[in-house]
């Protein structure tokens, strides 16, 4: 039998996971070593035992193997979370396509150690009768800094550190003799910093209607025999699935276990804590890409030692360090937020599922529209599938809405963005003194600049878009922050006649505050949310009632709750229909029903008016009825006619270079690559008579949506099959060829 070699990581802290280390794995110790497993190793020219976690197991040795020391010993009860975390990134490895290093990176965020936050405090030990002849010492002998500092002791017992440094002017070296001397000492307090320190738990509780009950009763049951499973909570907006996180969460927290909660974006955060927080109080914390390294830094210490037992955020919240994971949530599972887009391009929720399997954990997904993916698992009964039916307030139901066709509305010369009837619900509304919000699914003044001369469109020097006008008067691209002021004329013909075209979410702010002078408007998208904390700002400003017209982008249609809101105006329904890519129709669908789902969730009935060019779209009319299942029949006949997922897997794989002819010629190389293990592996006649598709279908290369960014050429290859392993043969096979190009790999 060959060698057996383990590269480990000796230290797991996050600055050294770019450096593993080689050992040969003796053979007592095989069989009882995986990726993961704890072991102790000699380190260093003293050889002194180090604890390492394997990160691979490999026969190939990367030294003389007379040079590869052993590893000593392995611990096969001190499977930590750490432990687990390094395994989850050898499965993401694999499975999404990645090194090594990639997926640690991942799975381990904090690349690096920030510096505690002390708290110092100087106390004395001396009975008060010392501490008052020291002081009466200090004062003859003109020491002012030692007589300040012995009379705040006398009066207050210990002083803070930063009130002696301050307002005592006492220095490091005033103090340090004293401390040598025994007559005092500063005790240094490791304080974490808390991103929610400011909110305040009630621990109030919601009854829960029958079908709530139901649902969580039947997670718990699961829970409580010892095997829990994955479960889709598919409720309507409003049917309070949080309630039924919440009593879920509540089973497996008084067991003694974590709760990971993972949200799709930072928008999410402030309504969502807020809530988890009043119930569960201290226990909770938040991670999210705005807090401060060292906040960040602090939450994963503080889920280490067990010192939180929920951590809400965004998907890298998943990484939580844990060591007892009893339950993960999703919400809004159908999300595009979940799917990373660098490597590994990693999707959350089969991330989560991995993770909780090796746990021993529950997964619960939750979605007003579920993803196809999901459904469709549920359907086949891989995932258990809850439902809720009706609105969790007895007061509250489903808005009425309505489709305008902008087509009729330009007919009748109307041209401005708001339909007659939406002008016509606004005003009422804002006679009512109830609240309203406008979505549209853009952002920046125009969409683009244009000259009326040459038909021209100002684009990115660096990328194949066009630049976006912003009312600064500077054009910007989206994509690489390219940025220059609006020219006076052409840069292609001369002509003055260039001017914005399209409409854009500051545009849609003047129109609005022109049209009505006497609303209180505000504006949430990526430019007035920028800063830190300026989500949590605009939305609690809403919901104090400060504004009587909110106008954002996707950020304000999902998962809040503003029960004064009983207008929603979709301006521009069909924007996201264009999109090249073959899940536009859901990605409509799911963001309209959101937006839908925002209005009437108070005592009032609301309304909303999605506006369109093709109202006939069944994504559209699925939405305005609310009608999930007539959408579902719908969209999964398209994906099966055209072969698209989740009807059958799909690898992505998309190559850039920044010279176009390298690029070219290795895109061919990777559909040769593709085309030859396709062959390989699949035998025609017996796919024929099983009736499945046996030769893998390959589309492209193709140019990119957006062809370049930053100077970077980029195409794409999709290969579809029924059977997933063999797209991972595929993937296998084109990683290995050596090419000039950066290769990223997207399986669906």
């Amino acid at each position: 039998m060959g060698e057996l070699y383990a590269n480990v990581i000796v230290d797991i802290s996050h600055e050294r996971v770019d450096r593993p280390f080689q050992y040969r794995v003796p053979e007592a110790l095989r069989g009882k070593i995986q990726v993961g497993s704890p072991v102790s190793v000699p380190f260093g020219a003293g050889n002194r035992r180090r604890k390492a976690y394997v990160v691979e197991l490999t026969d190939r040795a990367e030294l003389d193997p007379a040079k590869i020391k052993a590893v000593a010993a392995v611990d096969e009860n001190g499977f930590t979370a750490a432990s687990q975390l390094i395994s989850l990134a050898w499965w993401m490895k694999e499975r999404y396509g990645s090194t090594m290093n990639q997926a640690l990176k991942t799975v381990l965020p904090v690349k690096e150690k920030i510096r505690p936050v002390e708290k110092k405090t100087i106390r004395t030990d001396l009975p008060r009768e010392e501490l008052e002849t020291l002081r009466r010492e200090a004062e003859r002998k003109h020491f002012r800094a030692r007589e300040r500092l012995f009379s705040a002791l006398l009066d207050m017992g210990e002083v803070p550190f930063d009130l002696a440094s301050g307002q005592l002017r006492i220095t490091a070296s005033t103090l340090k003799p004293m401390e040598e001397k025994g007559w005092i000492r500063v005790d240094r307090d490791q304080v974490y910093r808390n991103p929610i320190s400011s909110l305040k738990a009630s621990g109030v509780r919601v009854e829960l209607n029958a079908e709530q009950r139901a649902a969580a009763d039947a997670f718990k049951e699961d829970y409580r025999a010892g095997h829990p499973g994955t479960y889709l909570l598919y409720g309507i907006t409003g049917s309070g699935k949080t309630e039924v996180y919440m009593e879920m969460m509540e089973e497996v927290l008084r067991d003694g276990r974590q709760v990971i909660v993972l949200i799709p974006e930072i928008a999410l955060t402030y309504q969502t804590v807020m809530r988890f927080y009043r119930r569960f109080g201290n226990a909770v914390s938040v991670i999210n890409s705005r807090l401060s390294r060292g906040e960040r830094y602090d939450q994963f210490e503080r889920a280490r030692k067990g010192e939180i037992q929920v951590m809400i955020g965004p998907r890298s919240a998943l990484f939580t360090p844990f060591e007892n994971l009893g339950l993960i949530v999703i919400d809004e599972e159908q999300e595009g937020a979940y799917k990373s887009e660098l490597a590994p391009r990693y999707h959350a929720r089969e991330t989560a599922a991995r993770r909780a399997a090796m746990a021993g954990a529950g997964l619960v997904l939750g979605s007003a529209t579920p993803s196809l993916e999901a459904y469709s698992r549920a359907l086949r009964g891989e995932y258990r599938l809850l439902r809720l039916t009706e609105r969790a307030k007895k007061d509250s139901r489903l808005a009425e809405t309505e489709v305008v066709d902008l087509r009729e509305e330009l007919r009748s010369g109307n041209r401005s963005i708001f339909s007659r009837r939406l002008q016509e619900l606004m005003e009422e509304t804002l006679e009512r003194k109830e609240q309203i919000m406008l979505f549209i699914n853009r952002r920046g003044y125009s969409s683009f600049v244009s000259c009326r001369s040459c038909g021209e469109a100002l684009k990115c020097p660096h990328c194949d878009v066009s630049l976006t006008l912003h009312r600064n008067g500077r054009l910007k691209c989206h994509y690489c922050g390219y940025e220059i002021p609006m020219p006076d004329r052409c840069p292609s013909c001369g002509s003055p006649y260039i001017a914005g075209f399209g409409t854009g979410t500051q545009k849609i702010e003047e129109l609005t505050r022109k049209m009505f002078p006497q609303a209180r408007v505000l504006r949430m998208d990526m430019d007035t949310t920028s800063r830190k904390g300026g989500h949590e700002e605009i939305l609690a400003a809403f919901g104090d009632g400060e504004a009587d017209i909110l106008i954002g982008t996707q950020m304000i249609v999902k998962g809040h709750d503003f029960p004064r809101v009983t207008l929603v105006g979709v301006l521009a329904a069909d924007l996201s229909l264009h999109a090249p890519d073959f899940a536009c129709g859901e990605r409509t669908f799911q963001i309209l029903t959101q937006a839908a789902g925002r209005a009437g969730r108070g005592e009032h009935a609301g309304r909303v008016v999605i506006q369109t060019y093709m109202p006939e779209h069944y994504s559209i009319q699925a939405a305005a009825s609310q009608d999930y299942e007539m959408f579902y029949e719908e969209e999964m006949s398209y994906r099966r006619m055209l072969h698209y997922p989740p009807a059958v897997g799909m690898l992505t794989i998309a190559a850039s270079s920044p010279k176009e002819e390298v690029l070219i010629q290795a895109a061919r190389g990777m559909r040769e690559a593709a085309e030859r293990v396709g062959t390989e592996n699949m035998g025609e006649d017996v796919g024929q008579e099983s009736g499945v598709r046996t030769s893998a279908e390959i589309i492209g290369p193709v140019d990119a949506p957006v062809y370049k960014v930053n100077d970077i050429y980029r195409k794409i290859l999709y290969i579809k099959h029924e059977n997933y392993d063999i797209l991972l043969k595929i993937r296998e096979q084109i990683e290995k060829l050596e090419l000039p190009v950066l290769l990223g790999f997207d399986m669906q």
